[in-house]
């Protein structure tokens, strides 16, 4: 059991436990539960309301965040598809252009100026 649920029935066994108590105490004695017994009972059912709320938000965050990232990979892996493809066959190109006997040298150095001179 999640811990979502598991605070929804908390919360429900609590008040549950609460209201019975309320009323058969004024049914018989005609008053009502001691208050520290009242407000152990609201103080667990509010907790475990708000244990609830923030575990459904976190279930949502996290399954936003795993549709993002799995958008994230396919969207990277398409870019280096297409990427690797379009370089490949520019060198490929150039290859075949030049002969088999020609190498692809990369450019010199940059930086050097006329003060090297």
């Amino acid at each position: 059991m999640t811990l979502k649920w598991l605070a929804v029935v908390v919360a429900t066994v609590s008040l549950t436990l609460w209201a019975t108590g309320n009323v058969v105490t004024l049914a018989v004695e005609g008053g009502q539960l001691p208050l520290p017994v009242n407000l152990f009972a609201l103080v667990t059912a509010g907790t475990a309301v708000i244990l609830a709320v923030v575990a459904e938000l976190h279930e949502r965050l996290d399954n936003r965040i795993s549709a993002l990232t799995e958008f994230l990979v396919a969207r990277l892996n398409e870019i280096e598809n297409h990427t690797g493809d379009r370089n490949t066959g520019f060198v490929e190109g150039y290859l075949l252009s030049h002969g088999q006997e020609a190498a692809v040298v990369p450019f010199g150095r940059r930086g050097r100026g006329a003060a090297e001179r």
